[in-house]
């Protein structure tokens, strides 16, 4: 007899994108006239950079021809990418990494729930709260939990509010965890993390011989000097932390499919008998075993965004997002709403008005503003009373939701 895996059953819901998608269905099929702003899920709207697509073209075209046709490829990555990686997106952070330690993905979504395959179940985990779904809910998947509270808190997951009080960035638990969850710039509430705040995890890690998943997405958004952009700028982190890129979001490869993980050599766990086992090696493993690549067009295409031209045209779309995001921070700030995050971000954090229910304040501007956001607490207990608005859309699509939501205020 065939069963299930029984801790599938164990999550409260469906995931948080796919019920706003319902959400929004059912209003678009009741109100077919209505002009619906989606500034809700983190998916980009601007085209690919130019010299990014040319590059994606001439290596579609070598498949085309006998002499350059490309098969299977290293499931780690071509070497071209990888030292283009080290030399244009390391290197200039003072952070030297070799070609063992780069390991090209489909996406750092993936790569966040992958990296579970290597770790015991036994291992307890902490997570921020509110947090990107991905994190809470694949550790349950795999059976590191027990049943949810009635705030939604799993059994055997450690929780760490992200609040205000604390710049929504987590403190340092007082009990041992194994390994630890860090986003910045933070996803959802578009806040970053200081020196001063990575070093302190990265001493905890050390010193509780624990391993920091660190998670930087959105690195290339930050715009304020002296943030960090790799956990690898805090001295001792490449002895326990494995960092998560994307090209997702830096270059518009939501579609295409282009991530990162950095797994140095020295970082290790151990076995139950105690021996010290390198998770570079583990990772290494499970990549080969499981994964058969990225596909040659789409990693020259992933190269092609740091030549010079590339960069430039990268560079200018982000631009774009980011004035998105001030425009919406300012905008909402200016209606008397508190607004965190959109400075190094394309996601504004605001503070729900009155203190009404994440899920009431969006079903409100859906049904008022006809404007679609994600509501705070589908990132965790912490998220209630708060939303998130993204920076993604189209500038007019911006500007008019921002003005729909000032006259609703008023």
């Amino acid at each position: 007899m065939a069963r299930v895996n029984e801790h599938y059953l164990k999550l409260n819901a469906g995931y948080l994108f796919p019920e706003i998608g319902r959400r929004v269905r059912a209003f678009t099929a009741a109100n077919p006239s209505a002009k619906v702003i989606r500034l809700g899920i983190g998916d980009v709207t601007r085209p690919l950079p130019p010299a990014v697509l040319s590059a994606f073209h001439d290596a579609v075209s070598e498949l085309g021809d006998e002499k350059t046709f490309m098969g299977y490829g290293p499931e780690q990555g071509y070497d071209f990418l990888i030292d283009t990686l080290i030399e244009k997106a390391y290197a200039p952070l003072g952070v030297l990494l070799s070609r063992a330690e780069i390991f090209i993905s489909d996406g750092s979504k993936c790569d966040t729930a992958n990296i579970l395959d290597i770790f015991a179940l036994d291992n307890k985990v902490a997570i921020g709260d509110p947090v990107y779904p991905v994190y809470n809910d694949t550790n349950v998947m795999i059976g590191r939990s027990g049943p949810a509270d009635e705030r939604g808190y799993y059994q055997g997951i450690v929780y760490l509010p992200c609040t205000e009080a604390n710049g929504f960035f987590p403190d340092v638990p007082k009990e041992k965890v194994d390994i630890v969850y860090l986003c910045s710039p933070n996803n959802p509430t578009g806040t970053v993390a200081t020196n001063a705040q990575l070093k302190g995890w990265v001493d905890y890690a050390l010193a509780n011989d624990a391993v920091i998943f660190f998670d930087a997405a959105y690195e290339a958004f930050i715009t304020e000097p002296g943030v960090p952009r790799s956990i690898y700028e805090i001295e001792g982190a490449k002895r326990c932390a494995v960092e998560f890129r994307s090209f997702s979001k830096t270059a518009g490869f939501t579609g295409v499919r282009c991530a990162l993980t950095v797994v140095p050599e020295e970082v290790t766990a151990n076995t139950p008998a105690g021996e010290r086992v390198a998770l570079n090696r583990l990772w290494n493993r499970r990549q080969t075993t499981k994964f058969n690549g990225v596909s040659y067009p789409v990693q020259r295409a992933a190269a092609a965004v740091y030549s010079d031209e590339g960069w430039r045209q990268t560079k200018a779309i982000i631009g774009y997002y980011m004035e998105n995001a001030k425009i919406i921070r300012e905008g909402l700030a200016g209606a008397g709403l508190t607004v965190h995050g959109g400075v190094n971000a394309p996601y504004i954090w605001l503070k729900t008005p009155g203190g009404i229910p994440s899920w009431d304040f969006f079903d409100r501007l859906l049904t008022e503003c006809n404007v679609v956001g994600t509501p705070g607490s589908g990132f965790g207990p912490s998220g209630e009373g708060f939303f998130r608005l993204s920076a993604f859309g189209n500038r007019d699509d911006v500007v008019e939701a921002v003005e729909r939501i000032r006259r609703n205020l008023r």
